[in-house]
């Protein structure tokens, strides 16, 4: 039982330390690239607002502001994906906890 007491208090920990990380990555890659989607219709291809917040929440805000986005699907972060890109998808990359951990964007 003390194992697994530890084993879950030093994965909540850890957690806490890769959305941090994410954002000071993703905040010079954002600075950098400017460029739009070019997917017709979309006002908005990026969400950085929603590092680090729970799944189930980023994909209500998404859908919310361009519900043209139909594909939504939860990917644990380090998994391999297809590089195809499409108008309707938007990744959200999550840790063990489901949380955000990379820039949501239309790919």
């Amino acid at each position: 039982m003390e194992k697994l007491t530890i084993m879950v208090a030093f994965l909540l920990v850890a957690s806490l330390f890769q959305p941090l990380s994410a954002r000071d990555l993703e905040i010079d890659v954002f600075q950098l690239d400017v460029s739009q989607s070019g997917c017709p219709g979309v006002t908005k291809d990026r969400w950085p607002e929603l590092l680090g917040v729970p799944a189930r929440l980023a994909r209500v805000t998404i859908q919310k502001e361009n519900p043209r986005l139909t594909n939504i699907p939860n990917v644990l972060n380090g998994s391999p994906v297809q590089e195809d890109f499409r108008c309707n998808r938007v990744r959200l990359f999550v840790n063990v906890l489901d949380i955000v951990v990379q820039t949501p964007q239309i790919t």
